[in-house]
């Protein structure tokens, strides 16, 4: 086999810094994130290890909330992530969101706009580009999940009804608040934005859930469309 080909993997590390050997003889809890993110890869690719393309990922993404909003669109800007490095990443990321609602915690209930931007402004202020999400609510507002709907561009997200009801429908979901950010801090709501709430109020009252608020998150403010008397 060619040099061109050679791939390191973690085993190719000297043995007292492979996090996989750290893991069995010291815990998983003594692993930095960045060596469980390598274990999870597997392997680098040419002269990159797991550990170099894991730093990569970290160092985009600056932490494991803002991986844990990652599109696969942008997991794969990243040189060394192909298709099946992004399902091993997004299928942990998965696994994390699906172990912290088994927690003994009561669910949060959103009685008014601010309880529904403390639940995403610390991550969603800080992305470069425009996130689309709906949290999921029940009959008693409580919260069932945050749906991450689209990615868009620097100054645009695209939105279409039907992925956004998607797991609103299959999650049983009474009502959804949508929330989207601005990149640029500014929360004042464009006219794309009235325009998808409104198409998006349409959809929902025809199949029966209702779209309770549209939230624009700036830079650690928000602005209500329902509070400005948009919806």
């Amino acid at each position: 086999m060619g040099s061109a080909s050679y791939r390191p993997t973690i085993k190719d590390l000297p043995a007292d810094i492979r996090p996989r050997e750290r893991l069995l003889n010291e815990g998983a809890e003594v692993l930095s994130e960045i060596e469980i993110l390598a274990i999870l890869l597997g392997t680098g690719y040419r002269q990159v290890t797991a550990l170099d393309l894991a730093s990569s990922v970290m160092s985009r993404f600056k932490d494991l909330r803002q991986l844990l909003g990652a599109s696969v669109e942008e997991l794969r800007e990243i040189k060394g992530i192909g298709p099946a490095k992004v399902c091993q990443i997004k299928a942990a990321m998965e696994l994390a969101k699906r172990i912290a609602r088994y927690s003994d915690q009561p669910r949060p209930v959103i009685r008014k706009p601010d309880d529904a931007a403390a639940l995403v402004m610390e991550e969603m202020r800080h992305f470069d580009r425009e996130h689309f999400r709906a949290i999921l609510l029940n009959t008693k507002n409580q919260v069932i999940d945050t749906d991450n709907v689209s990615v868009g561009t620097l100054n645009s997200s695209m939105v279409h009804p039907r992925e956004l009801f998607r797991n609103a429908i299959k999650k049983g979901a009474a009502s959804v608040i949508l929330l989207h950010n601005h990149p640029s801090g500014d929360p004042t709501p464009s006219k794309e934005d009235k325009d998808i709430t409104r198409r998006v109020m349409e959809v929902g009252s025809i199949i029966g859930i209702e779209v309770m608020d549209h939230i624009i998150i700036g830079d650690n403010r928000f602005i209500s469309l329902k509070a400005q008397g948009l919806i």
